[in-house]
């Protein structure tokens, strides 16, 4: 640190004082929890896209949440090609030897009870993403030309036999969450999720802004499903999806979670906002249907839509509704908290998931509807009226 005192020794102890500070800030906000590498994964080939074995963070619970359990997948995207998987390769998207040593924990997983009131005992844990395919891959070859491991199914089942051995055996309360490409991983992973779990403990599963619907573009057409679909040859991701699903229909429909949720067996929340940035930018009008651009002012700020536009938004939340409410919202054990804010994952920030201010439905938090949701203590179906309708949406960046 640069210091501008006169007297260098004054400075290095200032210097010192204000390191202290940092470190009992990061104390206090949870910021000091340290990277757990699975290294025993090797021996099965669940490795990252670099092929450096996988990792997680984690707090134990205390108290009344020794035996529960929430496990949280991070986000970040997919690559279905071997150019954009090369790109993730030595980063901390595809290598866990460029992640994070430490990090902090909040909304869902922080651990104050004043701002998660239900689960801020229970064990909680990230586990970091660094395969590109929601944790589905399973290629046994690896070419030798890039050196690349498509093992992501293999990643999420060495990281649960590890929380397994350290209690999560034992469980009584556990929750599968994620958020974006980990939301779409948590439904994916869901009944196989409770199944490795006592048959007398009570499991649910929540996604956070990983409701990515079949949606019809601009052009009229579905370029979310070609993406997809590279996605699952690229990864050998057909093993690992829900039999239930790829009995039925293609492959890559199975990473589309209203036909997964049809078969679901275990409850499930979806937390999204019916404007979620990321779908409007890569499912509504994504860059390959729109070569000119036209779309391009609108879908990275909506209050720049012209009047048309926003028609073709507003559409848009009625296919996201109707995918709703013919898959998870076909359950009556499942729970939903759509709102209307212009946003991609909310469930890891205090100030979208628990804060005074946060985003409400119905005068609800988000906080308040997944615990409610999950302890029974209320039906929690919150769809949103249409935008711009709810004043407290509130800006904050994806914690994917």
């Amino acid at each position: 640190m640069r210091t501008e005192m006169g007297d260098s020794r004054f400075g290095h102890q200032w210097c010192f004082l204000l390191f202290l500070v940092c470190l009992l800030l990061l104390k206090a906000e949870g910021g000091s929890i340290p990277i757990t590498i699975v290294e025993t994964a090797k021996a099965k080939g669940a490795v990252c896209l670099d092929g450096s074995p996988p990792a997680y963070h984690m707090v134990e619970g205390s108290g009344s949440g020794i035996n529960n359990w929430l496990v949280h997948m991070e986000g970040g995207g997919w690559c279905g090609d071997i150019e954009s998987c090369l790109e993730r390769k030595d980063t901390y998207k595809g290598s866990s030897s460029k992640m994070e040593k430490i990090m902090g924990f909040s909304g869902l997983l922080g651990e104050k009870q004043a701002s998660n009131p239900d689960f801020y005992n229970w064990n909680r844990i990230k586990i970091k993403y660094c395969d590109g395919s929601s944790f589905t891959g399973d290629v046994e070859t690896v070419d030798p030309k890039n050196q690349l491991y498509f093992r992501g199914d293999r990643i999420w089942q060495a990281v649960i036999d590890d929380l397994l051995a350290k209690g999560m055996k034992n469980a009584q309360n556990a929750i599968l969450s994620g958020c974006s490409a980990g939301g779409l991983a948590a439904i994916l992973h869901c009944d196989r999720f409770k199944s490795l779990l006592p048959a007398t403990a009570k499991v649910g599963c929540v996604s956070d802004a990983g409701y990515f619907i079949h949606g019809k573009d601009v052009a009229g057409g579905f370029e979310i499903e070609n993406f997809f679909g590279r996605i699952v040859g690229l990864h050998g991701s057909v093993k690992s999806l829900p039999p239930s699903c790829t009995s039925k229909m293609k492959p890559e429909m199975c990473f589309f979670p209203q036909y997964v949720a049809q078969s679901m067996e275990t409850p499930l929340f979806v937390l999204n906002p019916a404007y979620d940035f990321w779908q409007l930018k890569n499912i509504m009008a994504p860059s390959a249907v729109d070569p000119k651009g036209t779309w391009k002012s609108c879908k990275f700020d909506i209050t720049k839509c012209s009047a048309d536009q926003l028609k073709t938004v507003q559409d848009y939340r009625t296919q996201f509704l109707n995918a709703l409410s013919s898959g998870a919202g076909s359950k009556p054990a499942n729970g939903y908290f759509i709102d209307s804010c212009y946003a991609h994952c909310q469930s890891g920030a205090t100030a979208t998931w628990f804060d005074s201010k946060s985003p409400q439905v119905n005068k609800t938090k988000i906080g308040t509807a997944v615990g409610d949701w999950f302890f029974n203590r209320a039906k929690i179906e919150k769809i949103d009226c249409p935008y711009p309708c709810n004043p407290t949406c509130v800006k904050v960046d994806s914690d994917s």
